[in-house]
């Protein structure tokens, strides 16, 4: 080899170890990067930095999952198996503004939202479900969405002559209730016994229980009680129009109800809660609510989700 060719060599070698290492650094650089996007995706999806994983999914796929009781007028299937009631709408409504487009339910019990909510079997429940500090140890609630209280219907001519759940307990009358529902707490407060109660799945099987004489009464919010009589169109039955509100140390016990959520999914309630406070503060929500049923009475007003978890 001539002398002449050897420094020749000498630059050529350079150049190829520089370019395999700029190579390797962009390699190297690309991995960095797609690493930190990889990280960035998972700091999202585990929650981190403010992010919701359920409700960036949601958005993403253009859908939610979410639990609801056969519980009219909150929740329910119409008669084309549309899922619609008051709470879906409302919750309908504010997931459009957070860019979910569908809704799709799943129908459950009603004592067995919370525990398929935190098993992941759906992204969070519209069921009317009132706040409850029992309730709060176990999931996270939106703001209330509306408030309602309680009401009896009993066979025509009411012959048990129950007027109040004092009443219930004072004559050993038997009563139908929606297995979860907070009225087994409020009839259980009154003096009325276990051995009185009869847990049903939901609120038709509380109206049949009624009409076939397994209960001398049934109980639920007004609004259900109205809906479930002009179902069930019988003569036989009638709602006890002069029913005194149950009290609790001597207040009047009124529900609140509102949408729930898993408890590490505080960014998705956030969010929601942005949304829903702007429904409550205008016309949108009387438009919801009116159809069915609701009026200005059922507006929760500055009731906090808050203050009824920490309520005694």
């Amino acid at each position: 080899m001539k002398k002449w060719l050897l420094p020749v060599l000498n630059v050529l070698l350079t150049v190829v170890v520089i370019g395999c290492a700029a190579e390797t650094g962009k390699s190297g650089n690309a991995d960095a990067n797609n690493g930190g996007i990889t990280g960035s995706r998972n700091a999202n999806e585990t929650g981190i930095g403010g992010e919701s994983s359920t409700l960036d999914a949601a958005r993403e796929a253009g859908v939610i999952k979410v639990g609801f009781a056969n519980e009219k007028p909150y929740a329910y299937e119409d008669q084309n198996e549309n899922l619609t009631g008051f709470s879906v709408e409302i919750a309908r409504n504010v997931l459009r503004k957070l860019g979910i487009e569908k809704m799709e339910g799943e129908l459950v019990d009603f004592g067995q939202l919370i525990t398929g909510l935190n098993a992941g079997r759906y992204d969070m429940i519209t069921a009317g479900m009132y706040i409850t500090p029992e309730r709060c140890a176990q999931v996270i609630f939106a703001e209330p969405e509306y408030r309602m209280g309680e009401a009896l219907a009993v066979i025509k001519g009411n012959p048990k002559n129950l007027h109040s759940y004092e009443d219930v307990a004072a004559t050993g009358a038997k009563i139908a209730v929606m297995a979860g529902a907070i009225e087994i707490d409020l009839l259980m407060a009154a003096g009325v016994s276990k051995e009185q109660i009869l847990e049903v799945k939901d609120q038709p099987a509380a109206v049949n229980a009624l009409q076939t004489g397994q209960v001398d009464g049934i109980t639920m919010t007004a609004a259900s009680l109205i809906s479930m009589l002009e179902s069930a169109r019988d003569d036989n039955l009638e709602r006890v129009m002069d029913f005194e509100q149950p009290k609790v140390d001597g207040e009047e016990q009124w529900g609140y109800g509102a949408a729930v959520f898993r408890k590490d999914d505080t960014a998705f309630r956030d969010a929601f809660n942005a949304e829903l406070k702007k429904v409550k503060e205008s016309s949108e929500w009387h438009t919801i609510a009116e159809p069915f049923g609701f009026t200005e009475n059922e507006h929760p007003g500055d009731v906090t989700a808050a203050a009824l978890c920490a309520a005694p």
